[in-house]
């Protein structure tokens, strides 16, 4: 089958996904975070050209969430492993949520899809995404900069504390952004849900 320009990027976003956590386990954050952007920009390219050019497909619709999902997903496994510290449990919750939501959705697409048909993600499913991204690489720069050891010192140290405080708050707020987007897509495709297929 041959795919549309829309469809190749998203399948690129998917192939950068081991690039990526190589990068990632050689504690090259830098280059682990440039990855991450460009595979975050395959997905606003995907859905703009597609929209612009009339290549929306049933295959772009059910393959654009899988490949956000699984670069996600990558990532927070990835920082969850190095995010150390007394707050552990806190990441580890908020992972446990996202996938759990992850899960949910697409176990309702999949029942849609039995039915013949392909629910693609609302504003609110879009909106996760970008405060996924927006985390996630958030915690790519501070990894790479904490790595710097020549800026070592009693302020290197606060403004590090800061950092991870900060890192940590948007983690939750990402979450609850990630619950009620779930949340949302629940109760509007609950009809699929109550169907027998």
């Amino acid at each position: 089958m041959k795919m549309n320009l829309p469809n190749k990027l998203t399948v690129l976003r998917i192939l950068l996904v081991p690039v990526f956590l190589l990068l990632f386990m050689l504690r090259l954050y830098l280059l682990a975070c440039l990855v991450f952007v460009a595979a975050s920009l395959t997905d606003l390219l995907d859905g703009k050209i597609a929209r612009e050019q009339g290549l929306v497909t049933n295959l772009g619709k059910f393959l654009d969430p899988i490949a956000d999902k699984v670069l996600t997903t990558a990532a927070f496994v990835a920082i969850l492993a190095t995010m150390g510290g007394k707050a552990a449990w806190l990441w580890t919750w908020c992972l446990v949520l996202i996938l759990a939501r992850e899960f949910v959705v697409a176990t309702v697409r999949m029942m849609a899809a039995g039915g013949g048909e392909v629910v693609a993600a609302d504003m609110w499913g879009k909106v996760k995404t970008v405060m996924q991204y927006v985390v996630i690489i958030f915690v790519l720069v501070m990894l790479e900069v904490s790595s710097w050891e020549f800026l070592y010192g009693p302020v290197f140290n606060v403004v590090l504390g800061i950092a991870e405080l900060l890192a940590l708050l948007m983690m939750v707020a990402t979450t609850v952004a990630t619950v009620i987007s779930g949340v949302r897509y629940v109760k509007q495709n609950w009809h699929f849900i109550g169907e027998d297929n």
